[in-house]
């Protein structure tokens, strides 16, 4: 989370989205979060959810469809998207390593 924060800009939003997370660590809030920068929580369900969600895939068993984009594409894969043109789901594919 913090190196994610770490490249975000002026009011950028940080999206955790994480099934099953480790402990958020103490953030240092004059580099990190100035700036109007926004962590927002996605998580819906808990650490014992995914794990019963993750059998019940291996038993059926589940195929998944990942159409990734890159980053620069991010207009192409959201008109994707409102097209219903995507099958599966789709994935923006960022460099954090700025």
């Amino acid at each position: 989370m913090p190196e994610a924060l770490r490249v975000l800009e002026r009011g950028d939003t940080l999206a955790l989205a994480g099934v099953t997370m480790t402990p958020i660590p103490k953030l240092d809030y004059d580099r990190l979060l100035y700036w109007e920068r926004t962590v927002r929580s996605v998580a819906n369900f808990t650490r014992q959810d995914a794990e019963e969600l993750l059998q019940a895939a291996a038993e059926i068993p589940i195929h998944t469809t990942v159409q990734t984009f890159p980053l620069e594409a991010a207009n192409e894969a959201l008109l994707a998207l409102k097209r219903s043109e995507i099958d599966g789901t789709g994935v923006l594919m960022v460099d954090c390593k700025a």
